[in-house]
């Protein structure tokens, strides 16, 4: 009696997976994504939870131990005050983060607005609007932060405002040309013969699909959102002392350069590993959200993989003869 082993499921009755599914695939996938998704919860814990695990006060004055380099009391040091290097960095990073998300939500509502509106109407309101936007994209990032802060007073506030404004364009640009694609789409054309309303097809139909490239303008804008807060605390339009910030720190440590390395080197690297890991993180989520990244990237997996078989063949088995 012959026993009939049970046939392999075939390969086309297996069923694909869906787009979703694939994007956290490719994410998980990249080390390089991971490794920044790990430092971005490294630094954002450290930075909520820095009030209780910050070693000493932010502005705790010790001149007797004034640029001590690091030791087991003080890891990071101490600066010119006799503070510690450590506890400020760990605090000046909740400020930086805090000015940063607030401010790139700024930008992401208001450049939502703009952009959605400007692409779904089109005309006049799209040539109005997107005449605004290139004037502002007109004016580098800096100069126009610079004229914000200059009308008004230096400060967190104020700084949020100038980061939030100078990035909404981004957004706008972004969002308008998504919704552009969107707009004679099946389902947006459909909607409008029902005479479905202008604002529930937007909240419905296009705000859903142009999450994807949101999404990774948001990381990428974080990014340069550190960046630019600590180029205005450098410069001393941000954060003002004594409150901490990792711009403040730098320009302080400058004069200190050749005698205490410390001061400068452990917030230039919060600042080079926070805003890396940001600029990683978006480029893992524009290959995996991106559907045309998406199918590149498969292809190339695909044929490497080919090419190992071909170069590599499986063994065969042979049956040993009675």
């Amino acid at each position: 009696m012959s026993v009939t082993e049970p046939s392999a499921t075939p390969a086309s009755a297996v069923p694909p997976a869906s787009g979703r599914v694939k994007s956290w695939r490719l994410l998980a996938a990249n080390p390089l994504t991971v490794a920044a998704a790990v430092a971005l919860a490294v630094v954002v814990l450290a930075a909520v939870l820095a009030p209780w695990i910050a070693p000493y006060g932010v502005n705790q004055i010790d001149v007797a131990n004034a640029l001590t380099p690091p030791s087991p009391s003080h890891w990071f040091g101490t600066d010119e005050l006799g503070r510690d290097v450590l506890s400020r960095v760990l605090l000046a990073g909740s400020t930086s983060l805090t000015i940063a998300v607030t401010a790139v939500a700024i930008a992401l509502v208001l450049g939502l607005v703009l952009g959605v509106v400007a692409g779904y109407r089109g005309g006049w309101v799209d040539a109005a609007l997107m005449r605004v936007v290139d004037v502002m994209f007109a004016f580098p990032v800096l100069l126009l932060a610079l004229a914000i802060i200059a009308i008004f007073q230096p400060g967190m506030v104020t700084t949020i405002i100038a980061i939030g404004v100078v990035y909404t364009p981004i957004f706008a640009r972004v969002a308008r040309a998504s919704t552009l694609s969107l707009r004679t789409s099946a389902f947006v054309q459909v909607s409008r013969t029902m005479g479905t309303p202008a604002p529930v097809i937007l909240v419905r139909h296009v705000l859903p699909n142009i999450g994807g490239p949101i999404v990774v303008q948001t990381s990428l804008s974080l990014a340069f959102a550190i960046l630019s807060e600590a180029a205005l605390s450098f410069l001393g339009l941000g954060i003002q002392p004594p409150a901490p910030s990792w711009g403040g720190m730098l320009f302080t440590a400058q004069g200190f350069l050749a005698q205490a390395w410390w001061m400068s080197v452990f917030p230039g690297a919060a600042i080079f590993v926070t805003a890396l890991a940001f600029n990683l993180l978006g480029d893992g989520l524009r290959d995996g959200l991106d559907p045309r990244q998406r199918t590149l990237i498969e292809a190339r997996q695909g044929e490497r993989r080919r090419r190992k078989s071909l170069v590599d063949p499986a063994p065969t088995t042979q049956e040993n003869p009675r």
